[in-house]
């Protein structure tokens, strides 16, 4: 059994379906979600209806839940993302508004466990860039291995009798371990690679590989203008960050 994980689509299409092929190719059997199907990107519809139509766990990411909601205000948003989020409730319908707010926050995919933002606060949005904060999520973790997303920055954190972390780019999940994962970001990367990334799980061999894969980032950033998003939407896609 060997899953895709994938995290931060952010209606990217383009970056999304590059991702799903290279999966293929990898031989994955499976995948899981880790939130944020929508935002930023001009094909948040599309890129909910492949996740939804290939029936792989999904839980909810912060940006899921506020376009979700055609009421709820939007602080804590800078500006670029509210545009987004305002932009994105509006091009769905509420059938996809349903099917998002109906996602947990937390779920358990066979032996491991999904999560968008953190453990200890699955609502509140929090940020893991370090092991202070990966280290509160610790204690919730009921499983050896957690995948979360939210930061788009790829990193693993892993606790024996210390949190320890790091970057990666592939290795094996060792018996007596906790790993909690970032898997970066398909659709907006954010640690300077332009790149779509992901992360796959083969349980059999218990190895986690981080994969990086090319997509036509023009077009996704042509659909992001010729939509009236903000610029900064598009342009970031060529930044990776």
């Amino acid at each position: 059994m060997k899953f895709a994980i994938i995290a931060d689509i952010h209606g990217n299409l383009e970056a999304l379906e590059a991702v799903l092929e290279d999966a293929r190719k990898q031989g994955v059997t499976h995948y899981a979600c880790l939130g944020d199907v929508v935002g930023y990107g001009a094909n948040p519809k599309e890129c909910l209806d492949i996740v939804r139509g290939m029936g792989m766990p999904c839980v909810k990411g912060n940006h899921d839940e506020y376009s979700a909601s055609l009421n709820q205000h939007l602080e804590g948003f800078n500006p670029y993302a509210a545009q987004a989020v305002q932009w994105t409730r509006e091009h769905l319908t509420e059938d996809d508004r349903k099917w998002l707010r109906e996602l947990k926050y937390i779920r358990l995919v066979t032996s491991f466990s999904i999560v968008h933002a953190t453990l200890d606060a699955p609502d509140r949005w929090g940020y893991v860039f370090d092991k202070l904060a990966a280290a509160a999520s610790f204690p919730y973790q009921n499983t050896n291995v957690c995948f979360f997303g939210h930061t788009h920055v790829p990193v693993a954190f892993v606790r024996d009798s210390v949190v320890r972390g790091g970057s990666y780019s592939k290795f094996r999940i060792e018996h007596g371990r906790k790993y909690f994962i970032n898997v970066g970001s398909v659709g907006q990367s954010r640690d300077g690679v332009a790149k779509a990334t992901y992360a796959t799980y083969d349980l059999n061999e218990g190895i986690i590989e981080l994969r990086r894969v090319d997509y036509d980032i023009p077009a996704a950033q042509g659909k992001i203008i010729a939509a009236g998003l903000p610029k900064r939407l598009a342009d970031r896609l060529t930044e990776g960050r």
